[in-house]
């Protein structure tokens, strides 16, 4: 009934996530499903999957000894050990816990085929919880240092489960969604922040976390829109929201409560129709972001002094961060809706009401529900996609390119891509009062918008006046647009 409702509200999902308990309680893991709710989980699957939801489930890396499969794993030697040669044990989590020894090929490929049904079965991902409660008096298969296994143990875990995601899904569809890391751990993404409190104070714990986590050389981050333990009020919860949907990857998940926004107040319901499609339509712009952070190692998210490092300013503000290299994003912080956040030098456009603000200095506003402070720096050219319901449509197909205070002698760039990883490049230069607009790469449907400036004329292209600003239309096949104002 919670994708339904969703659907009835307007509110689009992509994935749907199973959490411990698709599995017996305590008996996790045993990787399958607890047959007293699911009793025909392929069918289940199918269903979901006719909605267009990708699956993911709950996983982790230990065994309990109530598991059907711990005496397997004990026979066969894919467990850690401890110094007297047993199976290590224990039972702060769950009774008898035994923890897969990854430093065995066997044990790896033990682990992976048990996943590997479940792909078969219709899953497509998977939450690799857990891997940092590693003991430091193991003896492990390969003879490691327990000590250097401790951080390291997350780096195997993640990437057994990454890699055989790759070998089943390919590449481009491969992704986890971990709690643990370490260096190296940013090659198998996503990672999101743990078990947060639902509170206004430990949201911001949750994005100074993240931010430390990208300024690591992790490119994605999430969190548990409204918190993890607790529940959240309607009001932090539709805060959480904004933020969440401003992230790069969002999800709803808590652990005392269903976390679908009516439960909260129809207005959540609201605030999360709204910045979700806002998502949606700046997903051009976010994949070309998380591309830079592929091919680059810049983060999606990233922390002030990483965008405007000579501004000693921005080198300690942590609850305020670039989405990309061209947002700035302000999150609300308490109850009143008052926030206060701090514009590097230069103009700057806010992209909801196109209010224009001058940096270099501390503001403070009150916002609703439906704004928060996100601005647009300037020369900056901005894709903007198309609502299609989805976040996964040809980015490249009927894109707006907005382009914000681009100043004399100036030029605005933007490189964008679709999942087939063709690529367009739109470069608009201004001399005077002449912009000139060049595109490279594979070009479809495609326009320009201009906001701040009144178009007089324009040579290879069409102008249509609209209440946000002027829309130009090229001409098919034209690579060079000319405008005057």
């Amino acid at each position: 009934r919670f994708i339904d409702g969703m659907t009835e509200r307007g509110i689009p999902l992509s994935v749907f996530h199973f959490d411990c308990f698709w599995m017996k309680e305590f008996e996790w893991c045993n990787f399958e499903w607890d047959e007293r709710y699911f009793k025909q989980p392929e069918a289940m699957l199918s269903r979901l999957k006719d909605k267009g939801l990708k699956i993911c489930v709950w996983i982790n890396p230990y065994i309990a000894q109530k598991s059907k499969l711990f005496q397997e794993g004990k026979e066969n030697g894919y467990f850690l050990k401890n110094s007297r040669g047993d199976v290590w044990q224990w039972d702060r989590w769950q009774a008898g816990m035994a923890i897969v020894d990854f430093t065995n090929r066997k044990a790896r490929d033990w682990y992976c085929s048990k996943l590997e049904s479940l792909l078969d079965m219709g899953v497509d991902c998977f939450k690799t919880d857990f891997g940092e409660r590693i003991p430091r008096d193991a003896v492990y298969f390969d003879g490691s240092d327990p000590d250097r296994m401790h951080n390291y143990y997350s780096f195997l875990y993640n990437k057994t489960v990454f890699d055989l995601l790759k070998q089943k899904r390919g590449e481009r569809e491969a992704v986890v969604f971990a709690r643990s890391a370490t260096a190296g751990g940013q090659q198998f993404p996503v990672h999101w922040g743990g078990d947060c409190f639902a509170s206004y104070d430990s949201m911001a714990e949750s994005l100074r976390g993240g931010l430390s986590l990208s300024l690591s050389g992790f490119g994605f981050w999430s969190h548990d829109i409204g918190g993890f333990e607790s529940t959240a009020t309607a009001d932090l919860y539709k805060r959480w929201t904004a933020f969440g949907l401003l992230s790069t990857h969002s999800r709803l998940h808590g652990s005392e409560s269903y976390r679908v926004p009516w439960l909260f107040d129809e207005e959540a319901a609201d605030v999360m129709r709204y910045f979700v499609k806002l998502k949606h339509r700046l997903m051009p712009y976010l994949y070309a972001a998380a591309h830079e952070a592929h091919a680059e190692g810049i983060p999606m998210m990233r922390a002030m002094l990483l965008e405007f490092p000579g501004d000693n300013t921005c080198h300690w503000l942590d609850r305020q961060y670039m989405l990309g290299g061209r947002l700035l994003v302000a999150p609300v912080f308490q109850e009143d809706g008052v926030v206060r956040y701090y514009l590097p030098k230069g103009t700057w456009t806010h992209l909801l009401t196109g209010k224009e603000m001058e940096g270099g200095e501390w503001k403070e506003e009150q916002y609703g529900y439906m704004g928060l402070p996100l601005f647009v720096r300037e020369n900056t050219l901005l894709p903007l996609g198309q609502e299609s319901g989805r976040p996964d449509y040809d980015y490249l197909d009927g894109v707006t390119f907005c382009l914000y205070q681009l100043k004399d002698g100036c030029t605005a760039e933007q490189t964008i891509y679709n999942e087939k990883c063709e690529a367009m490049t739109v470069r608009a230069l201004r001399h005077e009062n002449t912009i000139t607009v060049k595109t490279t790469g594979v070009q479809k449907k495609w326009k320009l918008l201009i906001r701040d400036l009144s178009v007089t004329s324009v040579i290879n292209g069409a102008a249509e006046a609209l209440q946000e600003g002027t829309a130009i239309q090229p001409k098919e096949k034209d690579r060079d647009v000319f405008i005057f104002f």
